[in-house]
């Protein structure tokens, strides 16, 4: 169930897209912003407010990759293994960074939701493999060394922020 602060946050983002149905996908973006996933709930809201069927905009939800319905961490690792990367030892740096946050393919979210580390076909910065991002910031050039001390990096970073 939604809090009205919940509420509050998803109908500012309704209104900025003046509730239309058409935007569906621009407000699913924003509101995956906060939550860095797409609750089921905020789902159906969402349907509900665009006077859209919530199959519909579960549809949407499934039918694009980068809309997730499980929860993310809030530094979601992306590393691409596409041929570029491959070619240039991605898989050592994957396996790094999971081992460096105790994750694994079946499991990719850490137990204190603040790392989800995924695996990416492509990330479109093939100059740059072995390429790693991070909530979309690209990280050319990777190394299970450069992984390990980026990993050190964002957990003083989250750290600080607390």
């Amino acid at each position: 169930m939604l809090g009205q602060d919940e509420i509050e946050k998803i109908d500012t983002i309704l209104k900025a897209h003046d509730y239309n149905s058409a935007q569906v996908i621009a407000v699913m973006q924003e509101v995956q912003k906060i939550y860095h996933y797409l609750p089921q709930d905020v789902l159906s809201y969402i349907a509900k407010s665009l006077k859209l069927s919530e199959a519909k905009v579960y549809g949407v939800a499934t039918f694009y990759e980068n809309f997730s319905l499980d929860p993310k961490g809030k530094y979601v690792i992306k590393c691409c293994d596409g041929t570029a990367c491959h070619v240039r030892n991605s898989v050592p740096i994957l396996e790094e960074i999971r081992k460096q946050l105790g994750v694994t393919e079946s499991k990719p979210t850490t137990d204190d939701m603040l790392f989800t580390v995924e695996t990416v076909s492509c990330l479109g910065a093939c100059g740059l493999a072995p390429v790693c991002t991070v909530n979309d910031v690209v990280y050319p050039a990777m190394t299970p060394e450069k992984a390990r001390n980026l990993i050190k990096e964002l957990k003083e970073a989250a750290k600080n922020e607390d």
